[in-house]
Order: structure tokens, then sequence, then C-alpha cells
């Protein structure tokens, strides 16, 4: 008996430790995958040049002061997917960063109020890390890593030209090419013109998109702004003349025998960029647009494929912005 008791109670106790020194296996997913552990990204310290920046950010009605480096993290949360390429991320924190260079020293549009705003549609969009979190979820920490080290390991890199800041504009994607400053705005900056850009669309949401309007909306809105368009009789013969420039932009376009730029069509309608084409159909017009932006600039969704080819962010910035320099600056240098 003595020796069934023995035997008892050493089962009992490898019920108990048998745990202790078996290897758990990773959880399946449903495929029968072994479901991935959580990338842990060590997180670099703030670069000495950004946090030694300092600028006042508008938001609403209130203004505060914070060192670069946390107002690029707000930036590069707003502006790009955290699930992007590091490279991509970098290039973004570098674009970001010139772009408030750029309004620092040329003056900006808030006076001595602010150097810049969150205000996407005047400077660039703005995003807080408790906001960000809430959106990431259970990814918040590795996409945190990312946005902090893209600012960290390009500490006070600028887009330069002749030695200054340049207006490193940016957009989210293009039809296979950019468009250089004069053909999206009015002025030709040598440092935007139009490039190649490997974005591949299939896998970019929103990259087609479609736009219907009726005739009488399409006449309200175009008429508001040119009063003297004709458009009367068939819809078919409304838009004529398209001129189609590069990434298959729309150039110039006449509409009721007033002739628009592209990017001005992309306004009056409310389009995701200007490159498009129209059709009626039935009672309709529509418009089929590819991209989504202005188009000048540096790509995001190019920049990171570009970053998926194995590009450094410096080969994506200098692929982007024509005949620049990318070097540290510190906004109360000399250009």
């Amino acid at each position: 008996m003595k020796h069934y008791l023995g035997v008892s109670a050493l089962l009992i106790c490898l019920l108990f430790l048998l745990p202790l020194f078996t290897k758990i296996s990773p959880i399946e997913t449903p495929s029968g995958e072994a479901e991935p552990e959580p990338t842990k990204i060590e997180v670099l310290p703030p670069g000495k040049i950004d946090s030694q920046t300092k600028l006042k950010v508008k938001d609403g009605d209130t203004v505060t002061e914070m060192t670069m480096s946390n107002y690029l993290a707000g930036v590069v949360r707003a502006e790009m997917p955290a699930s992007f390429e590091q490279e991509a991320l970098c290039a973004q924190a570098v674009a970001a960063r010139t772009y408030t260079l750029y309004k620092m020293t040329t003056g900006g549009n808030h006076g001595d109020e602010a150097d810049v705003c969150t205000d996407p549609t005047c400077c660039q969009a703005y995003l807080d890390e408790e906001s960000a979190r809430k959106n990431w979820g259970d990814k918040a920490d590795t996409y945190e890593a990312k946005i902090e080290n893209a600012v960290a390991e390009t500490d006070g890199q600028a887009i330069l030209f002749n030695g200054a800041p340049i207006l490193a504009a940016f957009h989210s994607s293009s039809a296979g090419m950019t468009k250089s400053s004069g053909e999206g705005w009015t002025q030709d900056l040598p440092y935007l013109q139009s490039v190649t850009s490997p974005e591949q669309g299939d896998e970019i949401p929103n990259y087609y998109s479609r736009v219907e309007l009726t005739a009488a909306k399409f006449r309200t809105l175009f008429q508001k702004a040119h009063p003297e368009a004709d458009l009367s009789g068939s819809m078919s013969g409304w838009i004529k003349n398209p001129v189609i420039g590069d990434g298959d932009n729309v150039d110039t376009v006449t509409v009721g025998g007033v002739t628009v730029r592209g990017t001005e069509m992309r306004t009056i309608f409310s389009l995701r960029s200007a490159s498009f084409e129209t059709e009626v159909q039935g009672d309709k017009i529509v418009f089929f647009v590819t991209g989504f932006g202005h188009g000048v600039g540096m790509s995001q969704y190019g920049a990171n494929e570009m970053a998926k080819e194995g590009n450094t962010w410096k080969d994506i910035i200098t692929h982007y912005y024509t005949g620049v320099t990318v070097a540290a600056y510190m906004p109360d240098e000399e250009a």
C-alpha cells in the first residue's frame, strides 16, 4: 500500500510540475499558421538638433510651444500610415521637417502668432500620441516606436536647394508619374519636377475612384466658378479638348467654352486628383479618377514601394525632389 501511495504522490507532483518543463507552442490561427509574436522595437532617444529646435504650433485658437521632435512625431502619425516601411516613414519625417523649416524661414501663414498650424489645408496634419494609440489598438507600441524612430534617425536632416529648405510637398499617390509644381500649381520650382512613381495601384485604398454628377449639379458647381460657361444643349458637348500632361494628369480642359486647368476641375468637383477621364452615362456625367492628392513632390505610396524594394530614405528623397542635397539644418542658420 505504501508503494502505491508513493507512486501516486509522485504522479501528482509530476502533473503540477510538467508545465514548468514543457515548451508552449505558439497559438495557431484558423488557417493553421502560427500567430506571430508582437514585434518589440527599441525606441531611440530624441535627436539633439530636433530637441533644441522650438516652434509655436497653432491648433484652433490655441498656440503651443513644442520641440521639433515632438511636433514631427505628431505630423508623421497623421500624415502617413504607421504600417508603412521604416524607410518610408523616415522619408516622411524628413519631408515634414523640411516643410516646417520652409514655413519657419519664409514667414509662413501665421505671422508672429505661430510658425505652423495643425490644419492640413494650410500646413500639415497633426495627431497626438494618445489619439493615435486608440486608433492603432494592440499595435500601438510597435507603431509609436516606428514613428518616434523615424524622427530620431533623421534628426535635423532637411532637404535643401541652394542651401535653403525647400517647399517639400507630398501627396498620397500618383498615377505612375508625379507632377511638376508648374503643372500642379502656378510657380515652376526646379526641385519639384515630374518623376516616375512606382506605387502599385491595386494595393492602394481608393486609388481608383468615381464621381457621378447630374447635369443640374454639374452645371451649378461649374457655373459658380465660371458663370460665363455655356452649359446648354446635350451634355456630350460640354467637356472638350482635354490636354493630358505628366502622369495622365489633365493639364487643361474646355468646359462650356471655358478653358480651365485640371487642378481647378479637381477643386470644383471635389475629385481625389487631377488625373481623370469623363464619360456621359445616361443623365449623368461620370469622372473616373486615378490617384489621390495634388501629385506634386513625394508620393507616399510610391515612397513605401521604393522602401520595399530596398531603397533608403535618402534614395527616396533624392528621387522625388530634383537636384537637392540632404543635410542637417538649424532654422537660425543663414541660407
